[in-house]
């Protein structure tokens, strides 16, 4: 069982950057899992410190996140063996991204009212889909919401501030991963 993952940024000459740059989305990021080195995206406007975090602004915040659950759609995709308590994704499912809700960055029931992100997605970004411990102990307004780890679709590099690997990836993960492992994101 790994105890975390640790999103790395690659150079140009496929060496780890230094710490004191800052890797932006465009740059080679790998996510090390034991001894795998797994392709990652990041979000479209690259990597910002926790604190400095703002609902929208498409970056993936630094700093060690728990994973909290697991999400997946059952009719796209068969769990292999985890350590999980997986929740099935419905049509009824959404996830609250509107920092005036006092639901601001938790799993809520649809229809609702206030701004969120549906969790059935057309897409393939959320058939397998890990929510990360970033701002909900307790949820700040305006700090972001939403960030999790999940599938990288559609031929998609980038996303909105979360990280995401491949299908193929994420299945061969899964069994490696539990409540107790945390996403360490600091290149």
């Amino acid at each position: 069982m790994l105890d975390r993952l640790i999103l790395t940024a690659a150079a140009a000459s496929g060496e780890a950057s230094g710490l004191g740059e800052a890797p932006r989305s465009g740059e080679a990021f790998h996510l090390i899992a034991g001894a795998m080195e797994i392709p990652a995206a990041i979000g479209k406007n690259g990597l910002i410190p926790a604190d400095q975090k703002r609902e929208g602004d498409g970056k993936t915040p630094r700093g060690r996140f728990p994973m909290r659950a697991l999400f997946w759609r059952p009719d796209r995709v068969s769990l292999p063996r985890h350590h999980f308590s997986p929740q099935a994704i419905t049509k009824e499912m959404g996830w609250c991204d509107d920092p005036a809700a006092p639901q601001y960055n938790s799993l809520v029931k649809l229809p609702f009212a206030a701004s969120h992100e549906d969790m059935w997605r057309q897409d393939h970004a959320y058939d397998v889909i890990i929510p990360l411990g970033y701002n909900d102990d307790p949820a700040i307004p305006h700090r972001g919401s939403a960030i999790f780890f999940h599938i990288l679709h559609d031929g998609r590099h980038v996303t909105e501030g979360c990280i995401a690997i491949s299908a193929e990836h994420m299945l061969a993960l899964i069994p490696l991963i539990s409540p107790a492992t945390s996403v360490e994101i600091n290149p």
